[in-house]
């Protein structure tokens, strides 16, 4: 765990996993196959009109990026198993709401933790993610959504997300 202030993620054990082996494939055998792309564009000649040169530096500036975000989520990361299945609305929880009237489902938490799946993800820092932290299956709040609307929300189920 960080002393720094940074947000810490919650994340399952097989999430950690899988984001370590991504940083790892990106920090080592990733990295090396950009850096070849590069050497062969730049060896064909002119860089200012060389396509195949900027879309290869263009990947080395989002796998970089992509490396700095996964060291820090990985560095910040709180490892273990799922929230208890006590129904109390938390980080790593599958949220069964009604929101304005239509009922959702959504992950809070990180979209990390989800993976590359279809589920909607709300960041426990959201407005809404804030807003229904700590409350359980009954329970009824009003929040301000970004553009100043009350917006009521009826926690329907709360239960560990099992990925």
């Amino acid at each position: 765990m960080s002393t720094n202030s940074a947000p810490v993620a919650w994340l399952t054990q097989e999430s950690y996993n899988r984001l370590k082996s991504e940083l790892e494939h990106l920090s080592g055998p990733g990295r090396t196959e950009i850096v070849a792309r590069i050497e062969q564009a730049r060896s064909e000649g002119d860089l200012k009109e060389n396509g195949g040169y900027h879309a290869a530096k263009e990947e080395q500036g989002k796998a970089e990026a992509r490396i700095r975000q996964l060291t820090h989520l990985l560095n910040n990361a709180h490892v273990g198993e799922a929230p208890a299945d006590n129904g109390v609305v938390e980080p790593g929880m599958m949220v069964s709401a009604r929101i304005a009237g239509d009922v959702e489902n959504f992950l809070l938490g990180s979209r990390e933790v989800a993976g590359d799946t279809d589920i909607d993800v709300y960041s426990e820092k959201s407005p809404l993610g804030a807003a229904i932290q700590g409350k359980k299956a009954g329970d009824t709040v009003t929040y301000a959504a970004p553009n100043g609307k009350q917006i009521t929300v009826e926690i329907i189920s709360a239960t560990p997300y099992v990925g």
